[in-house]
């Protein structure tokens, strides 16, 4: 198996994306900590795993907290001794509204949770990688980390940020043995598109140019890829896994 032995975080690990990928994770070997805001859910997914022979531990946590996800880390350092992988799943967005309509607080909290997570997390994971010897890492953006969409400004500069600290960071470490990527993730059949679509998601099937939502599994076969020694020479790259959205 290609994680065996390995230890890997997964933020969001709760549902959709970042449940699928802490799946696959284990399912491939890996001891997967699931993080999320929720423990109940991030416990029913661990025993989901377990229940399939997988390796699960959680920590509920909250990732728009500094404070929060470098207690994470710092305990994973210290109950499993080192982090080989990384996924940085966590994200979420409120209502659209024209940028002018939208509240301080609300704008504040998008960017704490899409982009600062993402960056605080990386530092931690970082400092963990660079005392085992390397590892790699994930940053899930989104598609709309490479076009505008009006009506969600705060989250297109978010995951556009993403996008941009993933190149950078892993220039940072190319010669470290710690690689750093993500992935652009299109209309996906998650809890969050089915709320936003009002359980009417595959209306956007049409929209799609290989006809159909993606599933969470499309995007944890992405991220696996990405964190194996399959991709030994990928470092700085962005995957769009969209079904064709953004090759127009």
């Amino acid at each position: 198996m290609p994680f065996q032995g390995k230890i890997a975080v997964v933020t969001g690990a709760g549902s959709g994306m970042g449940e699928a990928t802490a799946q696959l994770l284990a399912a491939r070997g890996a001891t997967v900590v699931l993080a999320g805001r929720s423990e109940e859910r991030i416990r029913a997914a661990a025993d989901r795993i377990k229940a399939n022979g997988g390796k699960a531990v959680i920590r509920a946590t909250d990732v728009a907290d500094r404070a929060d996800l470098e207690g994470l880390m710092e305990w994973i350092g210290q109950e499993l001794g080192r982090l080989d992988l990384a996924v940085n799943n966590a994200g979420g967005h409120a209502d659209f509204k024209p940028l002018h309509e939208t509240p301080a607080d609300e704008s504040d909290w998008v960017f704490d949770l899409n982009l600062k997570a993402v960056y605080n997390g990386m530092r931690a994971q970082i400092s963990l990688m660079l005392r085992g010897g390397g590892g790699a890492i994930v940053n899930n953006a989104s598609i709309f980390g490479l076009k505008g969409v009006a009506g969600i400004a705060h989250y297109v500069a978010a995951k556009h940020g993403v996008v941009g600290l993933t190149k950078a960071a892993a220039l940072d470490y190319a010669n470290s043995g710690i690689r750093i990527n993500s992935v652009c993730p299109g209309a996906t059949e998650t809890p969050n598109l089915l709320r936003a679509t009002g359980g009417d998601a595959h209306a956007l099937d049409a929209m799609i140019p290989v006809g159909r939502l993606g599933q969470p599994v499309d995007v944890a076969r992405a991220i696996c890829w990405l964190l194996s020694d399959e991709a030994p020479y990928v470092t700085g790259a962005n995957f769009s896994v969209d079904g064709g959205m953004s090759a127009g």
